[in-house]
C-alpha cells in the first residue's frame, strides 16, 4: 500500500507545487476582480499590448496572468509576467523605472509613482497601474507589498549588477541590453553600467570556449578601425581604440567577457577593467 499511497499524495499535491504565480485583487480588502483573468503567452501578447509586445519578448518573456480589480471609480490593472530567468526579470524593471525617482524595498528592486508600480522578484516582472488620474500611492504599495510577500524566489539583485565597482557610478544607471551589447552583433545580452566618465560592461557565454570564440570577434571587430594591443585583463585582454567606442579596455574570464568603453583621456581602462575582472565570479 505505501507506494500507490505515496503516489496518490504527490498526484494531489502537484498542482499546488506547479500553480503559476498570478494577481488577485483580495490582497488588499475593499477591491473585486471585474472580468476575467487575463492570461498571454509569447506567441499572443501583441494581442493585449499592441505595440509593446516586443519590449517584453526581447527580455525572454514567457507568460502573463493579469486582472482587473475595481474599488469605486477606480480602477487597478494588475499584471504578472514570468520571464526565463531572475535576470530577464530584474533587465525589464531597469529597463522601465524612472532613473530620476527613488527605488522600493521591493523584491529585487521596486519604484512606485503615484498611478503605477513595478518591481521584480526572481523571475517575476510585477507591474500595477491605477486609473483615473491622482495620487494613488498607498493602494499601489499595499497591493504590491502583499504581492511581494506572496512570490517566493530571489531578492538579492543579479550577481553581474553586484560586481560593477560603485565609484563614481551614475546612480540607478546599471541596465540590462537584451541584444547588441555596445551596439555590436557579436555581443549578445548583457549589462552596462554608466559612469561619470565612459562605461562597463559584462556578458556572459555559454560556456568558456564560447566566451574565448567571441573574444577573437571581437578583437577582428575593433581591430578593422584601430589598433588592437594585447593588455594583462584576466585571462585574456586587449586595449584599443574605436572609432564609435573610443577608448576601452576589454578581458576575458571563463565565460565573461567584460570590461569598459568610451573612456575618458587620462583613465587607466586597464586597471579600471582588472578591478572589474577581479569581482567576477
Amino acid at each position: 500500500m505505501r507506494l500507490p499511497i505515496a503516489f496518490l499524495l504527490f498526484v494531489l499535491a502537484a498542482p499546488v507545487f506547479g500553480q503559476a504565480i498570478a494577481p488577485d485583487c483580495s490582497l488588499v480588502a475593499g477591491w473585486q476582480q471585474h472580468g476575467p483573468v487575463r492570461s498571454h503567452e509569447a506567441d499572443n501578447l501583441f494581442e493585449y499590448m499592441n505595440g509593446n509586445a516586443e519590449g517584453y519578448l526581447i527580455y525572454q518573456f514567457q507568460r502573463m496572468k493579469g486582472v482587473t480589480c475595481k474599488q469605486g471609480p477606480v480602477t487597478l490593472v494588475f499584471d504578472i509576467s514570468e520571464m526565463a530567468d531572475a535576470d530577464s526579470a530584474y533587465g525589464m524593471f531597469a529597463a522601465n523605472r524612472d532613473q530620476r525617482l527613488p527605488s522600493e524595498a521591493l523584491g529585487m528592486g521596486g519604484q512606485i509613482v503615484p498611478r503605477k508600480v513595478i518591481f521584480a522578484k526572481d523571475k517575476y516582472y510585477v507591474e500595477i497601474a491605477a486609473d483615473p488620474a491622482g495620487d494613488h500611492t498607498a493602494t499601489l504599495r499595499a497591493f504590491a507589498t502583499a504581492m511581494d510577500k506572496r512570490i517566493q524566489g530571489r531578492t538579492s539583485l543579479p550577481d553581474a549588477v553586484s560586481w560593477f565597482p560603485t565609484e563614481k557610478l551614475v546612480k540607478d544607471s546599471i541596465r540590462m541590453v537584451p541584444e547588441s551589447l555596445l551596439g555590436l552583433r557579436i555581443l549578445q545580452r548583457g549589462w552596462v553600467a554608466q559612469y561619470e566618465s565612459g562605461k562597463a560592461f559584462i556578458m556572459r557565454e555559454a560556456t568558456p570556449e564560447a566566451a574565448a570564440q567571441t573574444m577573437e570577434k571581437l578583437k577582428a571587430r575593433i581591430g578593422q578601425s584601430g589598433q588592437v594591443e594585447a593588455a594583462k585583463i584576466g585571462e585574456d585582454g586587449f586595449k584599443a581604440t574605436d572609432k564609435y567606442l573610443g577608448r576601452m579596455s576589454v578581458f576575458r574570464k571563463g565565460r565573461y567577457l567584460g570590461g569598459y568603453a568610451n573612456l575618458g583621456e587620462g583613465q587607466d581602462g586597464v586597471a579600471l577593467a582588472a578591478a572589474l575582472a577581479a569581482k567576477v565570479r
